[in-house]
């Protein structure tokens, strides 16, 4: 995030100040991106183009903004789930856990969040609610019972889960991406919190939908008909896939130790499996099951990340981050603890207005200015581990806060079970206070005292 060399001369365009000019455009395109009125990508790469028009910064600076090891983290991984995805395996778990629950609707909804926790840590939570809601949906549907408290569960889990792992939440790959916080560094300082808040929401679940999550002994028989077996639509594809994918969690772990980045290891790892199904097919099938692959890419996604990275570029470049972080360390007084704190609590609420992505961009930058200020690398860890709290478990606060809410809301639509911004904020933003409470109490304990 911090690629762009500042030059002392900058040909900005009516000669308007670049410190204001780049604050207009960050404060319009998120501005538009909260009114949902435009397509998020086509207003990110709108806001990046007019960086670069206006000569906030050139085209070369604007390219060096991009954080290409988040693009190829991102893109390696999304190939690596596309393809295990049509194996079935991810349908074999859901109706597995469905069944070891005897088809009740109440243990369904704790299993399939358990799923989803785990899953978001190690996939990413967005490609996991993908994977696992329609599922959940077809399963309502049998049991006829309320799917919101299903709906909502899943979005809540996704965010647990995700903050879990360096590769569980895009604000987490961002900060690992600019930072070089490795995989096993975010599973071991943020792991064991992510699953006490997943432990301390299971009985708040429990109390809140018990009442709503009844089904009939005949509709529960007709889950517990269903052979998961038969969901397993190519076994030796679910073991190579299975087998590719531990190797990159594992390359994860130990690339840190020879210099190599996330983004290389999930690039080599969808490149391999690429030729693993490849492998015995003929040049017109290779290249056709090549271009379905990558058809199964969020193009539009990352694209969204690049036009982002420019237009944070551009008010890092004018200085604008840097005057913030400043101001931030003149509130805190520049202690180190405090500032933890505020950053923790600034992100959760930020993140429960705006979508946690674009705002950890802004935020990254933004925190590297104070490391000098705040006794150097080591000191700035914890408000590293803050800002990710903040963001990834903030996310739950509203329906706009994390990619996974917006996506899960779409899928309930398109099913006929639209959630309502209010009904969500009544469950999630409690849920969400109480879980940065026990963070801030986490960070205190294992940073500060």
């Amino acid at each position: 995030m911090s690629g762009i060399e500042h030059s002392t001369e900058q040909m900005v365009i009516f000669g308007l100040d670049p410190l204001w000019l780049s604050t207009v455009i960050l404060i319009l395109s998120y501005g538009v991106l909260l009114t949902e009125r435009f397509n998020r990508t086509v207003v990110a790469l709108l806001g990046g183009g007019l960086v670069v028009l206006s000569g906030l910064i050139s085209q070369s600076q604007a390219f060096a903004a991009i954080d290409m090891n988040t693009i190829a983290l991102l893109t390696g991984m999304m190939i690596i789930v596309s393809i295990t995805r049509t194996s079935g395996v991810f349908e074999f778990v859901a109706i597995w856990s469905a069944k070891q629950v005897n088809a009740d609707p109440l243990g369904i909804m704790i299993m399939l969040s358990l799923v989803t926790a785990l899953f978001s840590a190690f996939l990413d939570n967005l490609t996991t609610v993908l994977l696992v809601v329609p599922i959940a949906l077809l399963i309502v549907e049998k049991l006829e019972v309320s799917p919101y408290p299903f709906l909502i569960s899943q979005i809540l889990a996704s965010n647990i889960g995700g903050t879990a792992t360096l590769i569980g939440d895009p604000p987490n790959i961002l900060i690992g991406s600019a930072t070089g916080l490795t995989f096993l560094q975010f599973i071991t300082n943020l792991g064991p919190l992510a699953l006490l808040i997943l432990i301390v929401m299971i009985p708040i679940f429990v109390l809140l939908w018990r009442k709503e999550l009844v089904a009939s002994d005949e509709k529960r028989a007709s889950i517990m008909r269903f052979r998961e077996a038969d969901s397993i639509r190519d076994k030796w594809l679910m073991i190579a896939s299975l087998m590719v994918l531990s190797l990159v969690i594992f390359g994860f772990i130990v690339g840190e130790h020879y210099d190599i980045r996330p983004g290389t290891t999930a690039m080599f790892g969808a490149a391999m499996l690429l030729l693993i199904v490849t492998f015995n097919l003929n040049s017109s099938e290779q290249s056709k099951q090549v271009h379905t692959a990558l058809t199964e890419v969020e193009w539009p996604a990352l694209m969204f990340f690049a036009g982002l990275f420019i237009i944070v570029g551009g008010v890092e470049h004018a200085g604008l981050l840097n005057i913030l972080g400043a101001s931030l360390l003149e509130i805190t007084d520049g202690d180190p603890a405090t500032t933890a704190y505020a950053t923790l609590w600034l992100s959760a609420l930020a993140s429960s207005a705006v979508d946690n992505i674009p705002f950890v961009a802004t935020m990254i930058p933004m925190v590297e200015s104070m490391e000098g200020a705040l006794g150097g690398a080591d000191a700035l860890q914890p408000i590293w581990w803050s800002l990710a709290l903040g963001a990834c478990l903030g996310g739950n606060g509203s329906l706009v806060g994390a990619a996974a809410n917006v996506v899960v809301s779409g899928l309930g639509e398109r099913a006929g079970h639209p959630i309502s911004f209010v009904q969500f904020f009544k469950i999630g933003f409690p849920l969400m206070l109480l879980s940065i409470i026990i963070a801030n109490i986490y960070v205190y304990l294992r940073y500060y005292s």
